[in-house]
């Protein structure tokens, strides 16, 4: 039966009143009319849907209580990875920060956009021709959970965008949070139900955030800002960041009214000192200021390292301090067999947690604080960094001296300390389970071999079991194996069987990357294939680099290695060691043997774009910045992150930037990445 004119005008017209209060109460915090009248309308709306179940729509007021539960949350990969932000505790580090952009950028001065830090939890809210269509976490940056139901019920994030001419696709990303007062009453509501108190707000927004059970996100007092546009399809967006905070305002965001457009490095320090003064009078929970590059173009041109960029950074304020009692010192050993102090306290509630532990990092730290077992000390925490002890307080009356185990407390291998080097390790490498484990998971994670399916709990079961003991016996497993574990069925076996033959296809750099040499990260793993273009080339300059790793002048270890762009001393002597141990070469051995292979030396090196250089700008389809990187080099060309006259193509995606421009002026060719490919055939 077709729903009458006038029921579906009224609902839209409700459905536009409720929008409307909704903004005015959660956003600008100016409502316009009462609990009661708000709840007469909301009660018209629902009456009208309930009698036409044609009438909903996914920006209806309604659809913010929450639904029927769901089982788990689903992956999401963002189209634009969510990148973390570097921290600074100091006002050298703000000032090298701010000397390392106008480095880059060649200028003398810089804009930023100064803005608090809010203690939250980060969130991407997909909109789709004006109507929100999915949110999700943060997650590990490339792939979050799908937490749109949950999110749909936090009243200031809008159903739809306050605009007559929505973009086709628009990301928007903020933090979602809790309010002093929101905390307050939450933890009033646990004790009265006789449940478990929150300990700060912070916890109770990811808590709230990530309930199977949206009915029970509705019922939590939670509140969202927003601080950026992410991927987005149909529009250009702003020049600048703070016209970024104008248009999502317009759109019907909450932005924080105190972000500032300052000046250079005394511009950043004074809204700091602000800041930092007017904290505790904040409704919510800040731990710090970040600073952005307010030019949208210039932060194309700076670009970024590693998983954060270059163009900001998170100034952290200094850390809560507390006093408690060093009772004890355990030493847990890492994957690459570093083994680091743990204290372990008389639990103390610092920084908005209970603490009990305590990192130590090392001897070294350890002898420069002149701590031993039994003395009172002063312990620090602020936000997620790790606790650490900063000072003795008052010595103890019966102190014990940490002492570096000679044999490591989980193998009972020899644990050794190189002169000149601050860690201490286990020498036992992937013979040592807690090596080994950490090695596994390393070498199955993501940004390595990516074997969807083998965690940590499965990992587990398997080195429990006898059934792996290194790297290649992954590519040993079969699906009968795996499907008589704990929790594993034959389907989900055959879901990881068929992970695992998929990572056999790989690229040098990740190889590198997943094996887990000390201080090799994904960028020097990348510059070593780069370099070298082949494992045997690398394991050959490694060889011969080997008598030379323990010179007493860094100018002389390893000069094969050291002829790779930013490796040092230290990680070429990382490198040189990793290859020159047995065992090592082994698992290399037989993980090539099993079939774990990548583009061949000789066809990077005669392959299509030998010789060439290639910069890439812009959010490419499909695929990320990393891959197209991969997909260069494995056809002989060079990855360059500037554009100049010897540039000889600019791949360019979606919001491309200052390179693009640049490349136009140059008359460097631009490709998409459909062009790319047709290049490299």
């Amino acid at each position: 039966m077709p729903v009458p004119a006038a029921a579906r005008a009224r609902a839209e017209q409700l459905r536009r009143e409720l929008n409307e209060h909704n903004y005015r109460y959660y956003v600008l915090d100016a409502p316009t009319v009462s609990d009661a009248e708000f709840d007469a309308l909301f009660r018209e709306l629902q009456e009208l849907e309930r009698h036409h179940p044609e009438l909903p729509t996914p920006d209806s007021p309604t659809q913010r209580v929450g639904g029927a539960p769901r089982a788990d949350f689903a992956p999401v990969r963002h189209r634009l990875p969510m990148q973390s932000l570097n921290n600074c505790f100091s006002e050298d580090e703000l000032r090298e920060f701010d000397r390392r952009v106008r480095e880059g950028l060649r200028r003398d001065a810089v804009e930023y956009v100064a803005e608090p830090k809010l203690d939250g939890l980060a969130i991407s809210l997909v909109y789709e021709h004006g109507v929100f269509a999915r949110g999700a976490t943060r997650g590990d940056g490339e792939t979050g959970e799908d937490i749109t139901e949950n999110l749909r019920t936090v009243r200031s994030i809008p159903l739809r965008l306050r605009t007559g001419h929505p973009p086709r696709l628009a990301e928007v990303r903020g933090e979602v949070y809790l309010p002093h007062k929101g905390f307050e009453r939450l933890n009033r509501q646990q004790a009265e139900r006789g449940e478990k108190t929150f300990v700060n707000p912070r916890n109770a927004a990811a808590g709230s955030l990530r309930q199977l059970d949206p009915r029970i996100t509705a019922s939590r007092p939670l509140a969202f800002y927003a601080y950026a546009l992410g991927h987005r399809e149909g529009f250009q967006g702003p020049r600048t960041h703070f016209e970024v905070l104008a248009l999502l305002r317009e759109w019907g965001f909450a932005v924080s009214g105190l972000a500032e457009i300052v000046d250079g490095f005394d511009g950043c320090r004074r809204y700091y000192e602000r800041l930092a003064q007017r904290r505790a009078t904040l409704p919510y929970d800040i731990d710090g200021v970040v600073y952005k590059v307010n030019d949208i173009a210039s932060r194309e041109e700076l670009g970024s390292v590693a998983r954060a960029p270059r163009w900001a950074v998170a100034h952290k304020f200094p850390a809560e301090e507390a006093v408690t009692v060093l009772e004890n010192v355990e030493f847990q050993v890492g994957r690459t067999g570093v083994l680091t102090p743990v204290a372990r306290l008389r639990p103390v509630f610092v920084g908005g947690a209970n603490v009990g532990n305590a990192t130590l990092h090392n001897m070294d730290e350890i002898a420069r604080l002149a701590v031993e077992i039994g003395d009172e000390v002063v312990v620090r925490r602020a936000g997620d960094v790790i606790p650490e002890i900063v000072r003795v307080q008052r010595p103890g009356a019966q102190r014990r001296a940490i002492r570096l185990p000679a044999h490591c407390p989980v193998c009972g291998g020899t644990v050794e300390r190189a002169e000149g080097e601050v860690a201490a390790r286990c020498m036992n490498g992937l013979s040592c389970r807690a090596q080994l484990h950490g090695a596994l998971l390393h070498f199955v994670s993501r940004r390595a071999m990516d074997v969807e399916g083998l965690g940590e709990k499965l990992l587990a079961q398997l080195v429990g079991a006898g059934r792996v003991s290194s790297p290649a016996d992954i590519y040993r497993l079969d699906a009968a194996t795996l499907a008589g574990l704990e929790r594993m069925g034959e389907k989900s076996a055959e879901n990881v069987m068929a992970a695992v033959g998929k990572s056999k296809q790989t690229t040098l750099a990740r190889f590198l990357y997943a094996l887990g040499i000390p201080d090799v990260g994904e960028a020097t793993a990348r510059d070593l294939a780069a370099h070298f273009g082949s494992l045997e080339a690398l394991m050959e300059a490694a060889e011969q680099d080997a008598p030379t790793t323990h010179a007493a002048k860094d100018k002389d270890r390893c000069p094969r290695l050291r002829q790779v762009p930013d490796v040092g001393p230290v990680v070429a002597a990382c490198v040189s060691h990793f290859f020159g141990e047995p065992r090592n070469r082994e698992v290399i051995r037989a993980l090539r043997d099993a079939g774990v292979s990548w583009p061949a030396a000789e066809k990077a090196a005669g392959g299509a774009l030998a010789g060439k250089t290639l910069v890439l700008t812009g959010t490419l389809p499909g695929m990320n910045r990393d891959e197209a990187a991969e997909l260069i080099l494995a056809h002989g060309g060079t990855v360059s992150g500037s554009v100049s006259k010897r540039t000889d193509y600019v791949v360019a995606g979606a919001d491309a930037g200052s390179k693009l421009e640049k490349a136009q002026k140059l008359g460097v060719p631009v490709l998409d990445l459909d062009g790319l490919r047709r290049l490299i055939g």
